[in-house]
């Protein structure tokens, strides 16, 4: 018995199935020496643009009975201030709030423009702006330990638990050294980067599956509603996810940056 021929379109039509091409996000501006300004770029230059104006604008002039933009921001770093920081480290966590608030607004603000027509992909999608973000808190739960504790109490702190008897050492010391001082920038912005890029695949699976049914005709077509429908509640439920993953590093943020600050771990 001889198998069907496979038949493909030819590359660049409806029914090319996708792959990795379609996470070159090419130059927005060929013009540009480098070819540097694509839609990742063009994404984290939006975000700051975006909040820089919020901020100036709503606290140009600051009211006693708030308008509706201050009003706004307001809640935002109140929500921050007291839900993350005073919350997780204390009255003394208040002076990281600017930052935990900077933080949490910009990764929601830059992992929505998944879902924002025109751009459609995170900028927490490319690996590289989850790993900053990861490295700078890195460096401020770091410096805050060395300040509090000293440069060998902090590594001695965050590298033996408190209690743990002299014979366990030598397994306990690298994992705590590693896993407290090495690996959490990591761990941060892999969770970002995984989740923000999981998204993207998820809604171009639904969207580019639902082109592809329709154009294959008869019950194929039939199906193609389903899968712009299931397109519609991911992208809602995406939504959710970009928010929440915000939350989340900022709340891991405060919570090293927590320890840093503790007596013992």
């Amino acid at each position: 018995m001889t198998e069907a021929p496979v038949v493909l379109a030819e590359e660049g039509g409806i029914h090319f199935p996708p792959g990795i091409e379609n996470f070159n996000y090419g130059d927005w501006f060929s013009a540009v020496p480098g070819g540097w300004f694509t839609t990742i770029t063009f994404g984290i230059f939006l975000a700051v643009g975006i909040l820089l104006c919020f901020f100036l604008i709503t606290y140009r002039d600051p009211k006693i009975v708030p308008t509706k933009g201050q009003w706004l921001a307001e809640s935002i770093y109140g929500f921050v201030r007291d839900g993350i920081a005073k919350d997780i480290i204390g009255p003394q966590g208040v002076k990281f709030a600017p930052y935990f608030t900077v933080l949490f607004c910009f990764i929601a603000l830059t992992n929505v423009m998944a879902i924002v027509p025109g751009i459609q992909i995170s900028p927490n999608a490319h690996i590289a702006f989850p790993l900053i973000l990861g490295v700078l808190s890195w460096i401020i739960y770091l410096a805050v330990g060395v300040k509090k504790h000293g440069f060998f109490g902090y590594i001695k702190a965050s590298s033996i638990p408190s209690g743990t008897p002299g014979y366990m050492y030598p397994i306990i010391i690298p994992i705590e050294f590693l896993s407290n001082l090495i690996l959490r920038p990591i761990t941060l912005s892999v969770r970002l980067f995984a989740n923000m890029f999981a998204g993207h695949m998820i809604l171009l699976v639904f969207i580019l599956g639902g082109f592809t049914l329709f154009e294959a005709g008869g019950w194929f077509m039939a199906a193609s509603p389903l899968a712009f429908i299931m397109a519609i509640v991911m992208t809602f439920f995406e939504f959710f996810i970009q928010l929440l993953q915000a939350y989340v590093f900022t709340l891991l943020t405060a919570v090293y940056i927590q320890t840093s600050l503790a007596d013992e771990h």
